[in-house]
C-alpha cells in the first residue's frame, strides 16, 4: 500500500486524535538517545516513520498488530522514550511507532499481597510516590525514574541504582500481558512462583519491542524504611582494591542497596569536592534497622580486610547528596543535549558490560589499554574511565564510560567516536567469557554480538522470533542482526 492508503486504512482502526503525523514528533520518533547529537544537529540518517499511534487499550493494541502483521508494516513499540541502544531507532520506511503514552492508569495496589498492577504507560516515578504514600517502595531506581514508564523498563530488562538489594525488573515483575504480532493477547497471572513449564514471563521481558507489545506489568513491592538509610564511602587506592571488597560483602551474605567503586577518571564527574584524584568506593543500606546495621558492620569488616588498598572514610554527607541527585530530569537531558551541540562535545557515553568476580578486573584493564593503544582519535578523548553499580553473588558488572569532543561531522560520530571504543569492550568481555550487555539491552547497536553472546544458545532466541513474529515486523533489526540495516550502523 501506498502511504496514503496506509493512513486511511489506519484511521478506520483508531480514532484520528490518536494518530500523530506530525513531521517535527516524526523525526523525534526516528531514534532515541543513542544518537542523539545527529539528531539536535537536525541530520538524523534514518527513515522517518509514518504515524505515531496511541492506543488506549490492548484490543487496540492487538488490531493495530494485526493490521500491521498482514500489510508488512514495522512496528516499534515506544513506552518512556528513555533508550539509549538504538532500539527505538527506525530502520525501515514503513514504520509505525506504537506509543504506550494513553495506557497510563494504575490498576490495582494490592497493599497485603506486596504487589502492583499498571498499564505500560505509567511513570515509574509516579507508581512509586503512589506506594510510598503506604509505605512501600517498587525498589526499582533507574536514573531514567522520574521519566521511564513500566512498558519499557520490563521490555529492556533495565536495572535500578538499589539493585544489589531489590534485583533487576526480572526479579520484580509478577505477571504481565503481552500482545503479539498476529494479534493474540497472553495474560501471565499473577502467581510468587510456579513449576509450570519454562518461565515464559521472559519471552517479552528484554525482549526489546523484537517479539511482542507489553501492555501491562505486575511488580512487587517493599517495605520502605527510609529513617534507617546508612551511607558508607572511602577513598581507594584502584578499581582492584574496590572490586575485591565489593565481592567480600556480597558473598558474605550481605545486601546493601547500593555498592560501587569508580575509577579515578570516573569519580572526577561525580566526587569533584572529596575525592582527591583516588578511586571511590562507596555504599548505602536500606531496611530494617538490625539488618541496616549488620550490613554496615559487614562493609567495615570488609574495609577493614583490604585496608592496605583502602586510602581513607569518606564524610558520609557527602555520599547522601550525590544519591540526592542522581536520577534525571527531562530539563538535565535536554540541558545535556544543548552542552552537546554547542560546544561539539560528549559527556558520559557508556557501554555496560557483566562477568564473574575474577574475570571483571581483567577485562577493565585489558579494555583501558587497548582504548588508549588502539582507538584513532585518542586525542579527542577528554576521559576514559568506568565504575561497578550492580553486584551479584558470582560477579558484578562494569560501566566503562568516556567523553569526547567531536570534531567529524554530527552524522558521523558514532562512527568515528563510539563504535570503535565499543568494539574494543565488546570484543574483551566476551574473550572472559562474560556479557557484552548487561542491562542497556541489545538495541540495534550491538547486535552484530548477538549471535557471540549466545554461541550455541542463540539458536533459541532465534527460534523464538521464527514463532513469535514470522512476518518479521517487530522492531525491525532489534536484537536480530540485518544486513541491509548495517548501513544505519555506519
Amino acid at each position: 500500500m501506498n502511504l496514503e492508503n496506509v493512513l486511511t486504512q489506519l484511521s478506520t482502526l483508531i480514532s484520528a486524535d490518536k494518530i500523530n503525523t506530525d513531521k517535527a514528533a516524526l523525526y523525534d520518533a526516528a531514534s532515541d538517545r543513542y544518537n542523539k547529537y545527529a539528531k539536535a544537529k537536525g541530520v538524523l540518517p534514518v527513515p522517518l516513520p509514518l504515524a505515531i499511534v496511541s492506543p488506549d487499550s490492548a484490543q487496540e493494541v492487538s488490531t493495530l498488530l494485526s493490521f500491521c502483521n498482514d500489510n508488512d508494516i514495522n512496528v516499534i513499540p515506544r513506552s518512556g522514550k528513555t533508550a539509549t541502544e538504538g532500539g527505538l531507532e527506525n530502520w525501515k520506511a514503513n514504520t509505525f511507532v506504537i506509543d504506550g503514552k494513553r495506557m497510563n492508569k494504575i490498576i490495582k495496589i494490592d497493599a497485603y499481597n506486596m504487589q502492583a498492577t499498571v498499564q505500560c504507560g505509567v511513570p515509574l516515578q509516579v507508581l512509586e510516590d503512589e506506594v510510598r504514600k503506604l509505605g512501600l517502595t517498587v525498589g526499582h531506581s533507574p536514573q531514567s525514574k522520574p521519566i521511564a514508564q513500566l512498558g519499557g523498563l520490563v521490555a529492556t530488562r533495565s536495572i535500578g541504582q538499589f539493585s544489589t538489594l531489590y534485583g533487576g525488573i526480572e526479579d520484580m515483575v509478577v505477571g504481565l500481558e503481552c500482545v503479539f504480532p498476529n494479534g493474540h493477547i497472553s495474560r501471565i497471572k499473577n502467581v510468587p512462583r510456579r513449576a509450570g513449564g519454562p518461565d515464559i514471563r521472559h519471552i517479552a521481558i528484554g525482549s526489546e519491542g523484537a517479539l511482542c507489545y507489553i501492555t501491562e506489568v505486575t511488580v512487587k513491592l517493599h517495605k520502605y524504611y527510609p529513617d534507617n538509610h546508612q551511607f558508607h564511602g572511602y577513598l581507594i587506592k584502584d578499581v582492584e582494591t574496590g572490586i575485591k571488597v565489593l565481592r567480600e560483602v556480597i558473598t558474605e551474605g550481605y545486601r546493601p542497596s547500593v555498592a560501587r567503586v569508580y575509577s579515578e577518571e570516573d569519580a572526577a564527574q561525580h566526587f569533584q569536592h572529596f575525592y582527591d584524584g583516588k578511586c571511590v568506593l562507596l555504599f548505602m543500606a536500606e531496611g530494617p534497622q538490625a539488618i541496616v546495621n549488620a550490613t554496615g558492620d559487614a562493609i567495615r569488616a570488609a574495609t577493614e580486610k583490604f585496608r592496605d588498598g583502602i586510602i581513607g572514610r569518606v564524610d558520609d554527607a557527602h555520599i547522601a547528596n550525590w544519591f540526592a541527585h542522581l536520577n534525571w530530569s527531562q530539563k538535565q537531558i535536554d540541558d545535556e543535549i544543548k552542552d552537546m551541540v554547542e560546544h561539539n562535545r560528549h559527556a558520559g557515553f557508556t557501554t555496560e558490560i557483566s562477568a564473574d568476580w575474577s574475570s571483571i578486573p581483567t577485562i577493565y584493564n585489558n579494555v583501558m589499554a587497548r582504548v588508549k593503544k588502539e582507538f584513532k582519535h585518542a586525542d579527542d578523548l577528554t576521559m576514559l574511565g568506568g565504575h561497578s553499580s550492580h553486584s551479584y553473588i558470582n560477579g558484578t558488572n562494569m560501566y566503562f564510560v568516556y567523553n569526547y569532543n567531536i570534531n567529524c561531522r554530527p552524522e558521523d560520530e558514532m562512527l568515528t567516536y563510539h563504535h570503535p571504543i565499543q568494539r574494543i569492550i565488546v570484543e574483551e568481555t566476551l574473550k572472559q567469557g562474560g556479557s557484552m550487555c548487561h542491562h542497556h539491552g541489545i538495541g540495534k547497536y550491538r547486535n552484530e554480538w548477538t549471535k557471540d553472546e549466545h554461541g550455541t544458545a542463540f539458536y533459541m532466541l532465534e527460534g523464538l522470533k521464527k514463532i513469535f513474529d514470522p512476518n518479521d515486523i517487530m522492531n525491525y533489526g532489534c536484537i536480530y542482526y540485518k544486513e541491509d540495516g548495517a548501513k544505519y550502523q555506519q
